[in-house]
């Protein structure tokens, strides 16, 4: 349901809320104000209202436990409307890149083992090239980096050699040319040329061709 809809729907929720607030006392059995009274009654008409059993529980589901807790007594449809708009809310926020270190890198980066290299690639159900993989894997873990190597060996910070990288650091090498995820242990993990397939290798990057060394999230542990 749209919250267009559930907006429309809120006028039926607030009619009923309306008829919910005179005394239970005043009222015969099987009123409006009688269903206050029974949590199951309520329910009922709160469904009716919405026009679907399936939007009244996820309208429920939605809000704070306090708040879900006292459905069964009379509310306002602002205070039902804003528990949705919160529950949406908070399901659309990414986790925080500081919340993710080179190990969930590494993992995120394994998951592409066997994808074929194409120049230009970004997709990996047809092939990624090396920067196009690369963007990929901290796309995964909701954090952006640009398309190209010349770009993305200016992100994060720099790191002073090989011998002080870490887990999920980015190796670029031969001028920006080519860029590469490091593992740990003397390892890492590329798509490499036309005609093989991203793949685990021993780090081929030595001091001596290395342009950069970059570190986009806390170093992991290594593989």
């Amino acid at each position: 349901m749209s919250m267009t809809d559930v907006i429309g729907r809120m006028q039926g929720i607030q009619s009923m809320i309306d008829q919910l607030k005179q005394p239970i006392t005043a009222k015969p059995a099987g009123t409006a104000a009688a269903a206050a009274a029974d949590p199951a009654l309520f329910s009922q008409a709160l469904n009716a209202a919405l026009g679907t059993t399936d939007t009244a529980s996820s309208v429920l589901g939605g809000l704070p436990a306090a708040q879900a807790a006292g459905a069964n007594s009379p509310t306002s449809s602002a205070t039902v409307l804003a528990g949705i708009s919160g529950a949406t809310a908070a399901a659309a926020v990414p986790a925080a890149p500081g919340t993710v270190n080179g190990d969930a890198v590494v993992a995120a980066a394994k998951k592409y083992i066997g994808v074929p290299y194409v120049w230009g690639g970004t997709d990996p159900a047809t092939g990624m090239d090396c920067s196009g993989f690369t963007q990929r894997v901290f796309k995964d873990l909701n954090i952006d980096l640009p398309r190209v190597v010349s770009d993305q060996m200016n992100q994060g910070t720099p790191v002073a050699s090989l011998a002080e990288a870490k887990a999920g650091d980015l190796l670029v090498s031969f001028g920006g040319e080519h860029i590469s995820i490091y593992l740990g242990n003397g390892k890492a993990i590329d798509a490499p040329v036309p005609g093989q397939t991203i793949q685990i290798r021993d780090a081929w990057e030595q001091q001596s061709n290395l342009t950069s060394i970059r570190r986009i999230v806390p170093g992991g542990s290594g593989a």
